[in-house]
């Protein structure tokens, strides 16, 4: 199968690009970038054809695309895919408004064509396995949970609100989220935020504090920021603390790595050693095209996810609690 990745522009797509060099079932064929810079060397670098006309891009014998270009023009790269009969993959978030993901959906849906929403961190074998508990019942009745999603500053296009929508809540939020949606199968019922720009010299937030209710009374906090230092020996973490009636469980996405001493560089790094979600990611969409079955993670989880997003926002701008008012898609 003849996949294109559309962008550059996201650091995840050099990690998309090179599993989908390596999957057995999959061909990285084409690659678009308004950048002819980048998109030639990304070309070379792995093999494929490089485009720098969209149409063109979208002309080749491609069969899906994983779209990993800035926030605000996910919507148009999406819809020019989806009229071009081409399934997606999309980097999160979705989208930078609301709006923009429920036309995307819409649009999709019309033309037939899978939109699937980059959460990688689902296919963690310890996320998983932590889905399993709190869905058996073994931890009980689930009362509340605590999370965290720190990482470095990633500077560029992030900080820019106009094309990112958003700064380290945007940017983080969304992956748990997405994670206490799919392990609960609940939905958010209130936010209240406190974002701030505490560790940088930035137009946009780099840290806060969410703390949401779900319509089943579970209480979650979330904590994003980009509060690493450069000199931090991974980008990050996601780390979840679940509290049921029956027991507790914790769990650190990233803990499996050894430490590199790495001279060369002059500091030390942690290399992670177990099943790269990343690539899991990959071959879940790679089937789903080939299966023409509906995504593992749709559009609508997109969009669930980014309406907490944008409560967050508003709390954080009224200083009080905000109740979601959920998109109905017809």
């Amino acid at each position: 199968m003849k996949v294109g990745i559309l962008s550059f522009a996201h650091m995840h797509a050099q990690s998309y690009a090179a599993h989908l060099r390596n999957h057995p079932d999959a061909e990285l064929h084409a690659i678009w970038d308004d950048d002819p810079v980048r998109g030639e060397a990304m070309a070379a670098a792995y093999g494929a054809k490089y485009y720098r006309d969209l149409t063109a891009f979208l002309q080749s014998p491609i069969e899906a695309v994983v779209v990993c270009s800035e926030n605000a023009r996910h919507k148009a790269h999406v819809l020019a895919c989806a009229k071009a009969k081409k399934h997606v993959l999309c980097e999160k978030p979705i989208a930078t408004t609301v709006p923009d993901a429920e036309e995307m959906i819409r649009v999709c849906a019309a033309e037939a064509v899978i939109l699937q929403v980059a959460y990688p961190v689902r296919f963690a074998p310890a996320i998983e396995r932590v889905k399993e508990l709190v869905q058996s019942g073994a931890l009980g009745e689930i009362l509340a949970i605590n999370s965290t999603n720190h990482g470095q500053m990633p500077g560029g296009w992030f900080v820019e609100e106009e094309q990112s929508g958003g700064g380290a809540a945007t940017d983080h939020i969304v992956h748990l989220m997405d994670l206490v949606r799919w392990m609960l199968a609940d939905e958010v019922k209130s936010v209240y935020a406190e974002l701030d720009t505490r560790f940088h010299q930035l137009a946009v937030e780099d840290c806060g504090m969410v703390s949401l209710v779900l319509e089943s009374g579970v209480i979650v906090g979330i904590d994003p920021s980009w509060s690493r230092p450069k000199t931090f020996p991974t980008w990050g973490d996601v780390t979840m603390r679940i509290v049921g009636t029956q027991g507790t469980v914790e769990v650190d996405v990233f803990r499996q790595h050894l430490l590199h001493y790495n001279d060369q560089a002059g500091k030390l790094n942690q290399l992670p050693w177990a099943v790269d979600m990343d690539a899991r990611l990959i071959a879940d969409f790679v089937q789903a095209v080939k299966e023409k079955r509906a995504p593992s993670i749709s559009g609508l989880d997109g969009l669930r996810t980014l309406e907490v997003v944008k409560a967050a926002y508003e709390s954080n701008r009224l200083q009080q609690t905000v109740f979601i008012d959920r998109a109905l898609l017809a």
